[in-house]
């Protein structure tokens, strides 16, 4: 398994990861299989969207701050009940299909690590499956 570190820079901020996650199959030379990318995190999530316009990213975030407001009445007493429900919404994972040592990644698709209770230092693990 690899696992790398994510400094994020906002309380919601979402990263492209997909060149660490290209690495990480690089490294251990896997020809076919997957990659679960992973995320420990319960303020935080995993997903795969489009990466060439960074305006999809931030329509996400705006999307996720109304969708899911902080001025609410939660009864969380940490405060940060919005992050984990946005976490639950993009979920903790993916898995993504490796053919040739490539990702199958869709022509404009990228992995983000999604932030919701930031700034943080984020782990992510890849755990590559081999067929």
């Amino acid at each position: 398994m690899t696992t790398f570190s994510v400094k994020t820079s906002g309380t919601v901020a979402t990263t492209d990861i997909t060149e660490s996650v290209i690495q990480a199959v690089a490294d251990n030379d896997i020809q076919d299989g997957a990659a679960l990318i992973y995320c420990p995190h319960t303020t935080a999530g995993i997903f795969i969207n489009e990466g060439a316009d960074p305006d999809v990213v931030i329509d996400v975030e705006a999307f996720m701050k109304e969708l899911v407001p902080r001025n609410r009445p939660y009864r969380h007493a940490e405060g940060n009940s919005p992050a984990h429900i946005s976490s639950i919404l993009t979920g903790n994972s993916a898995m993504v299909p490796i053919s040739g040592g490539k990702l199958m990644l869709g022509r404009w698709q990228h992995v983000f690590l999604a932030e919701f209770d930031g700034p943080r230092n984020r782990q992510v693990y890849v755990q590559l499956l081999r067929s």
